[in-house]
């Protein structure tokens, strides 16, 4: 850096991590935040992150993409939001916001009882059960939060 508080000619300010880890990447709609998120994401987490967008981008390849609240967010165009993630200190939270339509269940619940969430921990997830459930939410109704 050049002593300010922006980067000069070519440098590169990496994000911010916030709590846990989790990169602090502005709102922004398209692959580049993600893509921006997903590089920043600390250690052993951003190969999950690759696999899960490659996954994601494989299994509905017309997928719309968005970063909100410091998370990757994955729709339908038309349709909402079916599935986000987000880094905490131990692990990586996808959640599945139509989750409790999905068969099997994802494990991890909360106060919504529409969503359900999978919390994957370093040495990563189960390839084809993920690929079902992303194949599954994509064609659900999505979440229209925002």
């Amino acid at each position: 850096m050049n002593g300010t508080d922006s980067p000069g000619e070519g440098e590169v300010r990496q994000p911010v991590l916030l709590s846990g880890g989790n990169p602090q990447i502005a709102k922004g709609d398209g692959d580049a935040p993600v893509q921006a998120y997903i590089a920043a994401m600390p250690g052993w987490k951003r190969e999950l992150g690759e696999r899960l967008d490659a996954l994601i981008t494989r299994e509905v390849p017309h997928v719309r993409k968005a970063v909100r609240w410091n998370s990757p967010f994955y729709g339908i165009e038309g349709q909402g939001w079916f599935l986000s993630f987000h880094v905490f200190t131990r692990y990586v939270k996808v959640t599945f916001f139509r989750g409790a339509a999905l068969q099997p269940l994802p494990p991890g619940k909360g106060k919504d009882e529409d969503a359900r969430w999978l919390d994957i921990h370093e040495g990563g997830f189960v390839e084809a059960q993920m690929a079902a459930w992303v194949r599954q939410a994509a064609a659900l109704p999505g979440w229209a939060g925002f």
